[in-house]
């Protein structure tokens, strides 16, 4: 068995810290700096990652194959076959007139200003896609939303990405916290709660930061009345419901009752017309679809969003699962840490929401009238769209196990742990470190979710509290992740410029993480 070593670099703890960082200060430099496309970027931090795990935490080569392999397998499924069967989706729905008919229901039924446009797409019809799906799909799909009504890509794609953020802990029906739960050994529903806590801060903010980047203050000015609406009853509702009903159904409830509370009050309420924001005319003479009703755009989503919620709430995902012990890496590891055996499982889910979300483009290919030949054309487009951002998401998350199983991450871990009585102020970016990596706000918790309850009890701290920042610190991530970069471009005319969009969102993102922080700072200090 492999004793993963904590301080190998000379038993310094400063110095290993260093060194564990390096792979993915590599990925962020040849990304944001250099502008490398991510799965370039992805590939070196791996490499870098494998030179180091061998050379210096003297991981055998095996265990090393054998963790990045389960790696690829978990990009595999059940992040990518999410991915996949969202974006095979949106071209049924493509294929069929429907995202024509989505840019109609904009232009029908939203005022002609592109930050309305914005905040409605972006915000809250993007935290439903996320609660049903995640994987980047909300960005993938709202970004090419916005794109139609006149959005420059690079605008698009920075707006939406950092929308992807608040809803992310609830994402997939509240599957983060079940993680941070079994990982922590704390009541998910305690968990929950306290995520609830936090989150709402900061979804009640985000619809006025995001047009403030847009707009500027003239924006704001003019639009406050919409982002008050939005934000507060977003916000609202995530506290509500993560707190008092169920935190599972916290992103689905609150994107849904922003949405329609959102649209409903611009229906009583418009911006004063400004010819800055006003979609191009020439977006609105071409854009009536003679044969579909603006409405049926809805169809294809309203159809996933019900079948994948009946498909979670009878438990049809749990049938034929199969936990799989990883050949080769299944307690082969000891965490030093943890003092125990690293267990290496492969959840294979034969009907997990993937499986749910096709089923829901098959019956969506039916109803809209799409043929066999028709379903094969948005499957070579599916694939056209998606191959690259698929080895991305598998080289990253290859880096993120072959980091937690040689012990990389845990030095990591324990280096910001050492911090003493600013851990709170830090704690956010271990999760924020998780999820840049992974990807997922389910796998940051999954891997630091504990050390964060063993840091809290060393320093006196509240556990629930801390465990529950891993998770709200970890979605500030999710918009320099780049897994979720690599699917959003696979829709704009952005592929292979990933390194333009995280230098776009890097500060945002650790602006917010930082926010988190302070928050936590205050909860833990201040307002217990």
């Amino acid at each position: 068995m492999f004793n993963q070593p904590l301080t190998p670099v000379a038993g310094n703890l400063p110095l290993s810290f260093v060194i564990a960082a390096l792979p993915i200060v590599i990925v962020l430099v040849l990304l944001g700096i250099a502008q490398r496309p991510a799965w370039q970027a992805s590939l070196a931090g791996l490499i870098v990652g494998l030179a180091i795990a061998l050379g210096v935490w003297r991981f055998p080569a095996g265990l090393a194959f054998a963790a990045v392999t389960n790696g690829a397998a978990f990009a595999l499924l059940p992040v990518i076959w999410i991915v996949v069967n969202a974006l095979l989706l949106y071209h049924l729905a493509a294929a069929a007139g429907r995202i024509d008919a989505f840019r109609d229901w904009i232009l029908v039924h939203l005022p002609d200003d592109r930050r309305s446009v914005l905040v409605v797409v972006a915000f809250c019809f993007g935290a439903l896609l996320e609660g049903i799906a995640g994987g980047g799909t909300p960005v993938a799909i709202t970004s090419s939303l916005l794109i139609m009504v006149g959005f420059r890509p690079l605008e698009a794609l920075t707006y939406t990405l950092i929308f992807n953020t608040t809803p992310v802990a609830f994402g997939g029906f509240g599957v983060p916290i079940t993680v941070l739960g079994a990982v922590t050994n704390l009541p998910t529903v305690v968990l929950g709660q306290a995520v609830g806590r936090q989150l709402p801060v900061f979804s009640f903010i985000l619809p006025f930061y995001v047009v403030a980047l847009y707009g500027g203050r003239r924006s704001l000015a003019a639009v406050w009345p919409m982002l008050l609406i939005a934000g507060g009853s977003f916000a609202l509702t995530q506290f509500v419901v993560s707190n008092y009903v169920n935190y599972a159904l916290t992103d689905v409830l609150s994107s849904l009752v922003s949405l329609i509370v959102t649209v409903g009050f611009l229906k009583i309420w418009r911006p004063a017309h400004d010819p800055d924001y006003a979609i191009a005319s020439r977006i609105r003479d071409g854009a009536r679809h003679e044969t579909l009703s603006p409405w049926s755009a809805w169809l294809p989503w309203v159809l996933v969003s019900v079948v994948v919620i009946a498909w979670t709430v009878l438990g049809v995902f749990v049938i034929g699962d199969v936990k799989i012990p990883w050949p080769g890496l299944h307690k082969a590891v000891f965490i030093t840490l943890y003092n125990k055996p690293y267990a290496a499982i492969w959840d294979f889910q034969p009907l997990g929401t993937g499986t749910a979300i096709l089923l829901s483009a098959v019956i969506a290919a039916g109803l809209m009238g799409v043929g066999p030949r028709g379903f094969a054309r948005a499957i070579v487009a599916t694939w056209q769209q998606i191959w690259l951002a698929m080895l991305t998401v598998i080289l990253i998350v290859g880096l993120a196990y072959l980091m937690n199983y040689s012990g990389m991450t845990y030095t990591l871990g324990l280096g910001v742990a050492s911090l003493g009585v600013l851990f709170p102020l830090v704690s956010p970016f271990l999760g924020w470190v998780g999820v840049f990596l992974s990807g997922t706000d389910a796998a940051s918790n999954a891997l630091f979710g504990n050390l964060q309850v063993v840091a809290a009890n060393q320093l006196h701290l509240d556990p629930v509290l801390i465990a529950a920042t891993n998770s709200s610190g970890g979605v500030m991530g999710k918009m320099i992740s780049p897994q979720n970069i690599a699917v959003g471009v696979s829709t704009t005319a952005l592929k292979g410029r990933e390194g333009v969009v995280l230098a776009r969102t890097f500060v945002h993102s650790v602006v917010f993480t930082l926010l988190v922080g302070i928050l936590l700072l205050v909860q833990q200090y201040i307002i217990p």
